[in-house]
């Protein structure tokens, strides 16, 4: 399949409201529309996390981020643009997007993919996608696709045939809190 095939395809399944398995910039992420709450619903279930749990969303560019973040921080923008590996920001005043995404605190984790297939998936979306790592909480994450349970795989609409086949270690991103009076904490 070609990857602009597999982009369209993981798009419509989202765009109905359905949960799928991609490659990201880090490791193998189970995704939706984050704006969808039925769907955000389903990728907790699916991998038996506690709501309270934070989940990570996915975009292709700091103007997406500016659609659903109220008064992103200055540092923000440094931290994103000085980052030699994918780096992840909680940022305050989420806005738009499911509820039950969105921290009791209301902040987001938001996350600029420059890996190309992740970038085109959340540039054809036009929303932020969710990005969970691909197993069942608590449990070792999936680095690349022979890595996730069958589980997992039989749960979601729509398994990407992109980097199938890719065997190679992967890290998930780091993750800073920015606050909104310059406050930064580095959780991993």
């Amino acid at each position: 399949m070609k990857v602009e095939e597999d982009i369209k395809n993981a798009v419509e399944v989202m765009k109905r409201g359905g949960v799928i398995l991609y490659p990201t910039d880090t490791v193998w992420g189970i995704g939706c529309d984050a704006t969808n709450a039925d769907a955000v619903a389903r990728i907790y279930k699916i991998k038996k996390r506690e709501e309270t749990k934070a989940m990570i969303c996915l975009v292709d560019s700091d103007n997406r981020i500016q659609r659903y973040v109220r008064n992103v921080p200055e540092v923000a923008w440094d931290v994103m643009n000085l980052a030699t590996k994918p780096t992840t920001v909680i940022l305050d005043g989420a806005n738009g997007l499911a509820e039950n995404l969105i921290a009791e605190d209301g902040s987001i984790a938001m996350r600029i993919t420059q890996e190309e297939f992740s970038k085109a998936l959340c540039y054809r979306m036009q929303k932020p996608i969710v990005s969970t790592s691909a197993n069942i909480s608590g449990e070792p994450t999936a680095q690349n696709y022979r890595d996730i349970s069958e589980e997992i795989i039989s749960q979601v609409d729509y398994v990407c045939a992109t980097r199938r086949n890719e065997h190679k270690p992967h890290k998930p991103s780091s993750i800073i809190r920015l606050r909104q009076n310059g406050e930064v904490t580095i959780i991993r």
